[in-house]
């Protein structure tokens, strides 16, 4: 237990963290410095820790599943969007920012998996690769499931920018709606069965781009 919490722990956290500071880093270059103003555009994981989402609830679910589920969460970044230069098509980048770290960590993550495995089997590569393992699951997820088109995720952000206006407003009433109706579709098995087929797709084109074992 203490060792798979050990060598997961630093991938989820950042994972996590580094997707919140994402939007803040975006917001401000797009004219809303107010995560900037709380101090929340930082790699400091403390400054985006919640104890329950980021620590408690993965270790118990990483626990529980038997190291196949990963998820988690910070606390929101605060984003402002009235404060964009162009509320409306700025939210895309915004909200994109987000899972586009988690690209960026996963290919990270696979360039280290990689350099594991070709490493000599020993006590430094085997623990490398478990934690590389943990690290490209990890973003493949919280990458997929963010981009799910459902405010307040991020995906039903970025379809609130794609919208035409009228149909943008109407379908940002579900926000206030969005996470009981994501808690349905997590407990019903549906959201599983729509996100298991991209996260294989997503992974199995990574493990082909860097030639990883399957």
């Amino acid at each position: 237990m203490i060792q798979t919490i050990a060598i997961a722990a630093l991938p989820i956290i950042f994972a996590i963290t580094l997707h919140e500071a994402a939007h803040g880093y975006a917001a401000r270059h797009f004219g809303d410095p107010t995560a900037w103003e709380a101090g929340r555009i930082t790699a400091n994981p403390l400054r985006h820790i919640d104890l329950v989402g980021t620590i408690l609830v993965p270790a118990i679910i990483l626990l529980v599943s038997g190291n196949s589920i990963l998820f988690g969460w910070a606390k929101p970044v605060p984003v402002n969007f009235g404060r964009l230069r162009h509320p409306k098509s700025d939210m895309l980048w915004v909200a994109a920012a987000g899972p586009g770290a988690n690209l960026a960590m996963l290919l990270f993550w696979a360039a280290l998996a990689k350099m594991a495995w070709l490493l000599p089997i020993n006590f430094f590569s085997l623990p490398m690769a478990r934690m590389a393992e943990v690290g490209m699951s990890i973003n493949i997820a919280l990458m997929v499931l963010n981009l799910f088109p459902l405010p307040p995720l991020d995906g039903g952000r970025i379809a609130v920018s794609l919208l035409p206006r009228d149909a943008a407003w109407q379908f940002a009433k579900l926000e206030r709606f969005g996470f009981p109706i994501l808690l349905l579709l997590l407990f019903t098995g549906i959201l599983g069965s729509l996100l298991m087929p991209v996260m294989r797709l997503v992974g199995g084109l990574v493990e082909i781009i860097f030639q990883l074992p399957s």
